[in-house]
């Protein structure tokens, strides 16, 4: 197994290690879909270790011999993150299964003792409050777009939020695998980034009016790509849903 370790966290190495080796048996399962994501305790502080699935023949070739794996590049997209001041949980290690193809593959970091994501903060009820959320969550991914940096899986549940108190929030950016840098992200990339994290349309509003203030863009213009963009993908994302139920019935 390849094993690379955050040079902060190399005393822990053979506890992190037997979290990997002891999967399947132990830790707290916080999520269970396509990966798989516990966490684990060792010496008073928790790690969260997210384990991908095996990939299909054509990746475990690519991930073997050609193509950085998702764990990798989590590692390292979080690391390039923090150092460009993005908030996002310390980065731990990696480690994958490489014999003649590659097996499964694991990304560990320091779990983030976070209040409520973004998806829980599109149902608040507090109107005031969520506004003023929304707007330091607008001025975060403003930031992130300053650097270059298109986050690809900008979802709901992408996106941990801490309470400081007083009003202030922090926000931390997790999924990572998925992302692209570039030394300009043009305007209409920027508003595109947006259509995957709400289709109610007071929100897209709300964050619209904060972007062309930070970005000293015309509100209009901005609200209206963020929407129209929004609602394409909640179609398309809604017709995948249904082919799915429609093959799911065919089967049974």
């Amino acid at each position: 197994m390849k094993v690379v370790f955050s040079t902060p966290f190399e005393a822990g190495r053979s506890g992190v290690l037997d979290f990997v080796k002891n999967f399947e048996n132990e830790g707290k399962e916080i999520y269970k879909g396509r990966n798989s994501v516990k966490i684990f305790e060792l010496d008073g502080d928790w790690y969260n270790v997210k384990a991908f699935r095996k990939p299909n023949l054509i990746n475990k070739i690519a991930y073997r011999y050609f193509r950085k794996s998702k764990a990798e590049r989590s590692f390292e997209y979080a690391r390039l993150l923090l150092k460009k001041g993005i908030g996002t949980p310390e980065p731990v290690a990696y480690m994958e299964e490489n014999g003649i193809l590659f097996g499964k593959s694991y990304y560990v970091s320091r779990q983030v003792d976070y209040d409520f994501t973004f998806r829980e903060l599109i149902s608040m009820k507090d109107l005031n409050k969520k506004n003023g959320i929304l707007r330091q969550f607008t001025a975060f991914t403003y930031k992130i777009h300053e650097q270059g940096i298109e986050f690809l899986d900008h979802s709901p549940g992408n996106t941990l939020i801490v309470n400081k108190g007083d009003g202030q929030y922090d926000f931390y950016l997790v999924d990572l695998n998925r992302m692209k840098f570039h030394d300009h992200l043009s305007l209409r990339r920027r508003t595109y980034n947006f259509r995957r994290l709400t289709a109610k349309k007071e929100i897209i509003v709300e964050i619209s009016k904060t972007y062309a203030a930070l970005a000293e863009q015309d509100f209009e213009v901005i609200f209206k790509e963020m929407w129209e963009d929004t609602r394409a993908f909640r179609t398309k994302f809604e017709r995948k849903k249904r082919m799915k139920r429609y093959f799911k019935k065919r089967k049974r």
